[in-house]
């Protein structure tokens, strides 16, 4: 039986694709703010650069004098925000190797 026109199962069948496509949007948001390393490439280059692909790190000196980088500042002491591009290395030079004799 045709839906007749001001009915409600022609509103209904016209919310559907509108939800699904709600659906879809969010989920693609989802998938860009929390695992944005997962896009695909081509993807990846056209959207903008999530928040969370580039985390801040906070880099403090404890009480012994010792650097620390952490994710998380420290409310006790001062600190520097540091920015990195997340394609880099940032693991400290590694010392070199002892003479062999």
């Amino acid at each position: 039986m045709p839906a007749i026109l001001g009915s409600p199962h022609s509103q209904a069948g016209r919310a559907w694709p509108i939800l699904l496509l709600a659906l879809a949007v969010a989920a693609g948001a989802a998938w860009w703010y929390l695992a944005p390393d997962t896009l695909p490439d081509p993807l990846r280059k056209l959207l903008p650069v999530s928040e969370r692909a580039n985390p801040a790190l906070y880099k403090w000196k404890d009480a012994n004098g010792r650097w620390n980088v952490t994710d998380v500042p420290p409310t006790d002491r001062p600190y520097e925000t540091l920015k990195y591009a997340p394609n880099t290395n940032v693991l400290p030079p590694a010392a070199p190797a002892p003479d062999k004799p």
